[in-house]
């Protein structure tokens, strides 16, 4: 008899309770669902910390570019007030191997002198 005295006490207090998370009702538009949401978040935080990595590794590897070039340059500026100029190879104009035919045999053009058939048998040197 106490009991039900001090449940009928109580029934006015429980519905003014107001439900504990009334934004995220699976009813409504909009839902999400928490796990996903946890998920989502943690996913963001993973991005941000691998773009902020990504970030100072190409800002170290500029910097490491920049210091070499500029080591490049200061070498070369001294080669050049000592007067000790490297020449610098000129382009082919008739394509290396690959171009210029020349008018002698088959018309290719060869490193080594050419080989016959069992001629590295018998070596002439």
């Amino acid at each position: 008899m106490k009991r039900l005295l001090i449940l009928a006490a109580l029934i006015p207090f429980a519905a003014l309770a107001q439900p504990l998370n009334t934004m995220n009702n699976p009813n409504q538009q909009g839902y999400v669902i928490p796990s996903q949401q946890r998920m989502q978040t943690e996913m963001m935080s993973q991005q941000q910390q691998q773009k902020g990595m990504l970030n100072q590794q190409l800002k170290t590897q500029t910097q490491m570019q920049q210091q070499s070039l500029q080591n490049q340059m200061n070498a070369n500026t001294q080669r050049v007030q000592q007067g000790q100029v490297r020449e610098q190879p000129l382009p082919n104009k008739n394509g290396g191997m690959l171009g210029g035919m020349t008018s002698s045999g088959s018309g290719q053009q060869h490193m080594l002198p050419s080989q016959s058939n069992g001629s590295m048998l018998n070596p002439q040197n």
